[in-house]
């Protein structure tokens, strides 16, 4: 007992300590579930190369790995558009069984149908595969829409337009969906591309393309080419061929011009920080974190361009003050209504580009994305015979900005996980009539804007937050008590000692 004053103290202490830890911890640990003057070294070991390429900027490309791949054999492996969804042909277990797949760098497991579907024409039978096994674990996810379940195991695959091989990686069964597999599509699973962190049930789930880096030697890098620009979507009928996925570095007949690199904020999406938007040459003049909460991903899986409802308002407004057209239907912005015109008429001579400008490799820099109407005014078909209509590529979101296929069909896309940093140049398929429908353009200068417009973004699920304001409450409330306790006077039983009581008081005053 005549310890009991410095004990309350180093128990204050430990508690102020332990809360402050632990509210830290809760904003750097994510979730798990679902730059500059241009640097002109991609920074991957092209030491091995037999054939190097240069493109018009003077950088120097591997086109051609001597033993691994080539990368000119996976250009135009892709087929499909935004609206139904870019996939890849794949064969499955042995013999193999040809599957159609969904590139989606927006999640991390590679899951396919294993049951019979109404919305999809075959799915993966685990019984005819001499190499499938079952590892018993049962495994769930859910997107911003639609969800699937079911069982995970392991088989062996390979891509007629990838040639690495059979390589063997872990695969989910979907025994049951909701809202996954939608009319009209031509796959019948998902790809997911984006890290470990994301996997389902738990990151001990090897993603599908680190187990191609591990069993090939593949540097950690992809490449992805989303060619639907421009194209109409939900129509019927054969999808057209519609990009490239690159495995393992850059094919530089597919971009011109320079690349333009960001940094990955973090390794679960493909997380980066956007500085500003513009529409026309209109800043939209918000607080940079509005961009970034509660983060900015670059998502093939996102048909549309999705912001933040803050931020989408903002878009819509400067969209509607600057375009030529008067009293538009607030259905057409809210993705309630088509807009259509007499045939053989285009709208997009009325709207303005959109830019968004992303923090560059130098953090004192950025560059600028943008993309033109003919991106995010879509034509749809099927509707009326006598009309064009079209719809807005640009919808609200409830949980972060989404860089979808909207936007990626202007550009090479480059994820250089090797290097933590994705990479913007113009596509050499996002043209119509000779001219290019999106730019890149830098370095501009950073200044004014936050020095980390992402931070304060990384609790990013409500029930998470709801977490860290339950233990940041009961964090106060302890330190509240022990503080209490710590300027009340010390009762013990018996008398004390002269010394140690002047102690305490010497240690109080210290306090104070």
């Amino acid at each position: 007992m005549k310890n009991s004053y410095e004990m309350r103290l180093v128990l204050w202490a430990f508690w102020l300590y332990s809360c402050t830890g632990t509210s830290n911890t809760l904003f750097t640990i994510p979730l798990k579930i679902f730059v500059g003057k241009f640097n002109s070294s991609v920074n991957l070991d092209l030491s091995h190369l037999k054939r190097t390429e240069t493109s018009d900027s003077g950088l120097s490309l591997a086109s051609d790995p001597t033993g691994l791949v080539n990368f000119l054999d996976m250009v135009d492996n892709l087929k499909g558009d935004a609206g139904r969804g870019y996939y890849l042909e794949m064969l499955l277990g042995a013999p193999g069984q040809k599957m159609n797949i969904l590139v989606d760098t927006g999640s991390s497991n590679f899951a396919v149908a294993a049951a019979p579907h109404p919305y999809i024409t075959h799915y993966f039978n685990r019984a005819l595969s001499s190499t499938y096994s079952s590892t018993g674990r049962a495994v769930a996810v859910r997107y911003t829409q639609g969800s699937w379940a079911g069982e995970l195991g392991q088989d062996v695959l390979s891509i007629p337009q990838v040639p690495i091989g059979s390589i063997t990686i872990n695969i989910a069964s979907i025994l049951t969906s909701d809202g996954f597999f939608l009319p009209g599509v031509n796959w019948q699973g998902i790809l997911g591309l984006a890290y470990s962190t994301l996997a389902r049930p738990d990151s001990s789930v090897e993603p599908f393309f680190s187990s191609v880096v591990r069993e090939t030697g593949l540097p950690d890098v992809f490449s992805l080419q989303m060619c639907g620009a421009g194209l109409s979507t939900g129509g019927g009928g054969a999808d057209p061929a519609g990009g490239s996925l690159i495995l393992g570095g850059i094919e530089p007949t597919l971009y011109k011009g320079s690349i333009w690199y960001t940094p990955i904020k973090e390794e679960w999406y493909y997380q980066v920080e956007i500085l500003k938007l513009e529409v026309g040459n209109q800043n939209l003049n918000l607080d940079c974190k509005e961009y970034n909460a509660d983060k900015a991903i670059v998502d093939s899986g996102t048909t549309l361009l999705r912001l933040p409802q803050n931020v989408f308002s903002a878009v819509v407004e400067a969209i509607a003050q600057t375009s030529l057209i008067q009293d538009f239907s607030e259905g057409f912005w809210l993705g309630t209504k088509l807009a259509c015109w007499l045939k053989g008429e285009t709208p997009w001579r009325l709207f303005p580009k959109l830019s968004i400008y992303l923090r560059a490799t130098n953090a004192s820099q950025s560059f600028r994305i943008s993309i033109l109407p003919q991106l995010y005014i879509q034509p749809i078909t099927d509707i009326d015979d006598g009309l064009d209509c079209y719809r807005f590529g640009v919808s609200s979101s409830a949980n972060g900005l989404v860089i979808g296929a909207t936007v990626m069909e202007g550009f090479y896309v480059i994820f250089d996980r090797a290097n933590k940093r994705v990479g913007f140049a113009v596509s050499t398929c996002a043209e119509s009539g000779g001219s290019a429908l999106a730019e890149v353009a830098g370095p501009f200068g950073a200044v004014g804007v936050g020095s980390d417009c992402a931070g304060g973004a990384l609790l990013r699920e409500p029930w998470l937050w709801a977490v860290s304001y339950a233990l940041m409450a009961t964090c106060a409330l302890v330190l509240l008590l022990l503080l209490l306790l710590l300027l009340l006077p010390c009762r013990c039983h018996g008398n004390l000692p002269a010394q140690l009581t002047d102690q305490s008081s010497l240690i109080r005053n210290r306090i104070k």
